[in-house]
């Protein structure tokens, strides 16, 4: 590279951080001043079909932009895609444009990406792998990952390296989306979304640590192996004398990704509406549900990412979770409060969800009559995966949202992990067309766990299992 290329770059590099700023704030601004129009247009409009009919166009022109700010952005905006575009919480537009998203992050070019390995590695790629794929399996917005081959082995891994200089960029898109969310939460959303994105911005950065990220998959490998006969899912083993902090080597795991799952049974034969597709996306869900029951309200510590691109279907209807660099330890006392609460949720105690959401440092103003009815409400809205009977997508910031009738003024960051992680799972019970709740399915991990911190008695547990008993029987 020329002195003068290499000026060149240096200086575009140093400007790069503003164009990005530039550009989301021109781009969020309009997608949000254009809601703020049509709410104004639309209540001129008295007919309830034509005013659906209007949402619906305007839902697809707001749609097109997202998906073009962060297709064009790339990066941490994959990750916005993923998390808003879920079926339970966004507008069927949004979801139909950005689902498309999940997988389309650019991949870094093989010789950059051979550099990265052999620098990190201290060796030569050739001596190491016996084979090694030129094109990758797949990209996202922190790494990309190839499939491999070692020297004397007979088995394939998979190497996951991570894109030059993408950390930087991506604290700059944080910051932007923090300042966006500080202004929406000042005039329109009544709820703390700022410190959701503290969370996000803490999380993130950990997920440039792969050296963090293989000891999270050994430790959550060893306890879901370890506390069942068989684990509910399967954890990729770390390939552990190949690991640095920007490459990780684990064992390859061949299997279906989920939103590929109607496609391969298509192939295979299978009705997607027949009795043998229902009955195989209801135990891939429990699996998946009883997995993360088992890792948040038992152990604690859990993987915090369980968007579609990391669930793969393997043979049997098996269920394997990848990529463990966003994970949470959540501490003693909010693990304790969050079973308390599930006990509340799964029983349809509003009292108990009152007190739970207290415990947990949720700070409420009730801006309603009936507050424990709405309370409860919220509850299950915010940390369960069940639609209400007859709703398809939940609204969060309509008028008639509990979110509007009690106002969250505080929620502790280190709880957002959890709440993402419950709208990622009912975005996917949802996408599976399965009403699946699982305050239900966890109950009793939560009053075991409850139980064995002496805040349960064993009569509290006989009571427990006679109120199941009646409930299953239709008592």
């Amino acid at each position: 590279m020329s002195v003068q290329s290499d000026f060149q770059e240096k200086v575009s590099a140093c400007f790069r951080p503003w164009q990005r700023s530039f550009q989301f704030w021109v781009r969020a601004v309009d997608i949000y001043t254009g809601y703020k129009v049509f709410q104004l247009r639309v209540g001129f409009e008295k007919n309830a079909q034509k005013q659906e009919a209007m949402w619906e166009r305007q839902h697809e022109v707001a749609a097109e932009k997202i998906y073009n700010m962060c297709s064009d952005l790339g990066g941490f905006f994959l990750k916005v895609a993923q998390l808003i575009g879920k079926p339970d919480l966004a507008p069927a537009a949004w979801v139909r444009r950005l689902v498309t998203l999940c997988d389309q992050a650019p991949a870094t070019p093989y010789n950059v990406i051979r550099a990265v390995l052999e620098k990190e590695l201290d060796q030569n790629l050739d001596e190491l792998f016996e084979s090694f794929d030129v094109d990758p399996l797949g990209s996202a917005s922190i790494a990309q990952v190839h499939r491999a081959r070692l020297k004397g082995d007979k088995k394939d891994v998979v190497v996951k390296v991570q894109h030059p200089g993408v950390q930087e960029l991506m604290m700059t898109d944080i910051h932007n989306l923090q300042a966006f969310a500080l202004y929406l939460q000042k005039i329109d959303i009544k709820f703390d979304i700022y410190s959701l994105t503290k969370e996000i911005e803490k999380q993130i950065g950990y997920e440039f640590n792969f050296l963090r990220e293989a000891d999270a998959m050994d430790r959550i490998r060893r306890f879901l192996y370890k506390n069942n006969k068989k684990s509910p899912v399967m954890v990729p083993r770390v390939i552990r004398d190949i690991v640095t902090r920007r490459v990780l080597v684990m064992e390859y795991i061949d299997g279906t990704p989920i939103l590929k799952l109607g496609d391969e049974m298509a192939k295979r034969g299978i009705s997607p509406d027949g009795k043998i597709a229902a009955v195989a996306r209801q135990n891939i869900l429990k699996s998946l549900s009883l997995a993360y029951g088992q890792m948040i309200l038992r152990s604690g510590f859990f993987h915090a990412d369980p968007h579609p691109g990391n669930i793969l279907i393997c043979k049997g209807a098996e269920v394997a979770l990848l990529d463990y660099g966003q994970v949470k330890d959540l501490p003693e006392n909010l693990r304790l409060g969050y079973a308390n609460l599930i006990l509340a949720i799964a029983d349809g105690d509003a009292a108990r969800a009152r007190e739970s959401f207290k415990e947990l440092g949720i700070d409420t103003l009730s801006k309603c009559e009936d507050e424990q009815k709405e309370m409860l409400k919220l509850a299950r809205g915010m940390f369960d995966t069940k639609l209400p009977p007859g709703v398809k997508m939940l609204q969060p910031f309509s008028e008639e949202s509990s979110v509007k009738k009690i106002a969250v003024e505080a929620f502790p960051e280190e709880l957002f992990s959890i709440l993402r992680t419950l709208q990622i799972l009912r975005g996917l019970s949802v996408g599976l067309g399965i009403s699946h709740s699982c305050a239900e399915q966890w109950r009793p991990i939560a009053e075991e766990a409850l139980y064995n911190a002496g805040r349960l008695t064993d009569i509290d547990m006989k009571r427990s299992r006679r109120h199941r008993t009646r409930r299953k029987s239709g008592k």
